[in-house]
């Protein structure tokens, strides 16, 4: 049997902190939810380890990210509680969970309708009153209407919606994919200019529909 409690205090040392996760509301919320309610039920005993949930067969299927990786994409983002976030590939929502403890709203978008009925069911067993995920495209939402738009997935290019969809002051998060390695960037809004850094190296399977873009010009 396993005891998910412990493992999940291991996931938080041993992987979290040891790799450069610092943000203490981050910590928090990934040391308190469940995370093996929200893996796929095979995978529940793994739940923890250092390693992606697939929800399908790879590599087209729908997928979970590593604990630390998630963990460094939403650091990146620098939340703030009052923000409201935008989780681009959220499948059963656990990044959406997380997120939901940093921030004022978070939307998760997830293709999948069924992964999104059940991620619908998980934020409501853990009584999260200020998130949904939802299926569908971006095209649903206003202009300017996240503070913070994450991906959870490797993409090859950042769609110039993305950019619409951005507030002043705004950030967008996205492992860019160069060759088999990503690279994660953050692009932020200020003063009707973009700017761009790069920090960490990471991958993750291609995040379905973003493949092939045309990228918005800086």
């Amino acid at each position: 049997m396993i005891d998910f409690d412990r493992a999940r205090q291991i996931m938080v040392d041993g992987q979290l902190r040891a790799g450069g996760v610092f943000e203490t509301r981050l910590i928090s919320e990934m040391g308190r939810l469940p995370r093996e309610r929200f893996v796929p039920e095979a995978r529940r005993d793994l739940a923890y380890v250092d390693d992606l949930h697939w929800f399908d067969r790879p590599p087209a299927g729908r997928f979970m990210p590593a604990p630390a990786i998630l963990a460094k994409l939403i650091q990146l983002a620098e939340i703030a509680p009052s923000d409201d976030v935008l989780d681009i590939g959220a499948t059963t929502g656990y990044a959406t969970a997380v997120m939901a403890g940093l921030a004022a709203s978070v939307t998760g978008l997830e293709p999948d309708a069924g992964l999104a009925e059940r991620a619908t069911a998980n934020l409501a067993v853990q009584q999260i009153g200020n998130a949904r995920v939802i299926s569908g495209g971006l095209e649903k939402f206003s202009p300017s209407a996240f503070d913070v738009i994450m991906a959870e997935g490797m993409i090859d290019t950042v769609p110039p919606l993305w950019l619409h969809l951005l507030r002043p002051g705004g950030r967008i998060v996205a492992l860019l994919r160069n060759g088999p390695i990503g690279t994660a960037h953050v692009y932020v809004s200020a003063d009707g200019k973009v700017t761009q850094r790069s920090t960490f190296n990471a991958s993750l399977p291609l995040l379905p529909g973003h493949e092939v873009v045309k990228e918005f010009e800086l």
